[in-house]
């Protein structure tokens, strides 16, 4: 089955490097992407981010030179939730870009609602990178 995809991206005034070295960092999380969750902790080496809906096992794509921040958010139900996410260079600056993926009984308000939350979370990075805290 094939599901929608919807593409959010935010350009901020930083180096790429410097930008995917803080996103990528999951005790950074709850700086920058609140709606994701207000907290996390490492245990067993393994990440979880506690959420609303419980507690929420992640998984980012091994560090790597090009910018990729795929990760892999594991639900109560044990459903693995994949979400694409790159840090682009863009001159002197770059372009993060995540893309929100519509899972099966999601509707059209809850999709829309979901990115809402990520392009505040990515309009959060954006002033965190470039003005601090």
């Amino acid at each position: 089955m094939r599901f929608e995809s919807k593409h959010l991206s935010e350009r901020i005034d930083r180096p790429a490097g410097e930008v995917y070295e803080f996103a990528v960092e999951p005790a950074n999380l709850p700086r920058w992407a609140p709606g994701l969750g207000s907290a996390v902790e490492q245990a067993d080496g393994r990440w979880f981010v506690q959420t609303p809906a419980g507690r929420l096992g992640l998984a980012f794509a091994p560090r790597n030179d090009f910018g990729v921040l795929d990760h892999d958010v594991t639900m109560p139900s044990g459903e693995v939730v994949y979400n694409p996410m790159r840090v682009i260079a863009d001159g002197d600056g770059c372009e993060i870009v995540f893309t929100l993926r519509r899972r099966e009984g999601v509707t059209d308000e809850e999709f829309a609602a979901d990115a809402q939350a990520v392009a505040a979370d990515l309009a959060r990075l954006k002033r965190l990178m470039e003005v601090g805290d």
